[in-house]
């Protein structure tokens, strides 16, 4: 028997008109031989060696808190990206200090920007702080700088970039971000969501750390999720002014963090070589895939990060569902991403190159279809 909502506990106002964010699938029909998950943009070659065999270590004392303050994790990220480690905070996921700067600086009636592909949970979190999320038209699938702007009103409190963006894929040369933040007004919080920033392969990016370091009201959100194969451990770190750093730290979790990703994220943090391995691969196949499917007749966005769009026909025969179908059949994990606006299109990571010959070859029969 159902209740009346006034006979049981009842969410605050808006809170269930909030879409839940639904990951990329995990799975293939039952009897497919072999999957290649290529739906949640992980690292091929896995986590470094050096972080696995850290994170073992810690199944000997889990009976122990971890440090609340991460500092050997801070220590470590300051250590390779030359940063100072006050100015850095360590998070469950690099969603959880979206979240964070969510509830700290959104309230009920402000409003916050971010582009119309961007990161499903900018939408979620403004909602969640009784905020207004306000989308912002992209050109060519690329961040807008005057958009951006002209969105911006009294009521704005934050403006999210991802930088490269996914779904897809692509950056904004620094010399606009830095426009972008000469233009917003100084008590806007640009929050730069670097997430893919290792990957980026291009002279005119920087993932940030020099404007936060130079500003008052700029942060770089950073995870160990993707460059460093650690998606499932959930670790994410933020480089920021103090005074948002003493903001946040009042309103964290006091261990959110935990022990066995402090210590696999410390070791992979300076595994420098297998971050370089991750990239090398990363190029090779990233261009080899973008070639090969648009030799297809396909249309590729071009990317940055580790993962590509692949825009499909119109027509019913050969469309994104259809695709998607086919592929899963054959093991071959894809992200549909309908809800980032592209009804007719996949997001595929770059997989071993056993995946991607895979993939190749099954959009290439599919397409004959």
């Amino acid at each position: 028997m159902t209740l009346p909502q006034n006979d049981r506990p009842t969410p605050r106002a808006g809170i269930m008109a909030i879409e839940a964010y639904v990951p990329g699938k995990s799975a293939a029909a039952a009897g497919v031989a072999k999957v290649h998950k290529l739906s949640s943009n992980e690292n091929p070659l896995g986590a470094s060696p050096k972080a696995i065999e850290a994170a073992r270590e810690v199944a000997g004392r889990l009976e122990f808190y971890p440090d609340g303050s991460a500092a050997r994790l801070r220590e470590a990220i300051a250590e390779v990206h030359g940063l100072n480690a006050a100015n850095i905070i360590c998070s469950n996921g690099s969603d959880e200090v979206l979240g964070l700067l969510s509830q700290a600086y959104l309230s009920p009636g402000d409003e916050a920007i971010f582009t119309e592909h961007g990161f499903l949970v900018y939408r979620i979190y403004t909602q969640s702080a009784g905020a207004t999320p306000v989308p912002v038209k992209e050109t060519d699938e690329r961040a807008n700088v005057d958009a951006i702007l002209a969105a911006v009103t009294p009521k704005t409190k934050i403006v999210f970039l991802a930088n490269p963006n996914n779904p897809t894929g692509t950056y904004l040369p620094f010399e606009e971000v830095r426009r972008l933040h000469a233009g917003l007004p100084k008590s806007v919080l640009l929050v730069i969501d670097a997430a893919y920033a290792e990957y980026v392969r291009r002279n005119d990016y920087e993932a940030g750390v020099e404007l936060v370091a130079g500003s008052q009201n700029v942060v770089m959100t950073r995870t160990f999720s993707k460059i460093h194969g650690l998606g499932g451990a959930r670790i994410g770190w933020m480089y920021a002014p103090t005074h948002i750093i003493d903001a946040l730290n009042r309103i964290r979790g006091p261990f959110n963090v935990n022990a066995t990703a402090i210590e696999a994220g410390v070791a992979a943090m300076r595994d420098r070589a297998h971050v370089e391995r991750t990239v090398a691969h990363n190029e090779q196949w990233l261009a080899w895939l973008t070639e090969e499917l648009t030799k297809l007749g396909l249309r590729i966005t071009p990317s940055v990060g580790n993962f590509i769009l692949i825009h499909f026909p119109d027509e019913a025969k050969h469309s994104a569902a259809k695709a998607d179908d086919y592929l899963s059949a054959r093991g071959y994990i894809l992200r549909r991403v309908a809800g980032y606006g592209f009804p007719n299109a996949l997001r595929m990571t770059v997989g071993t190159e056993e995946a991607n010959r895979g993939v190749v070859a099954a959009l290439t029969e599919f397409l004959k279809s």
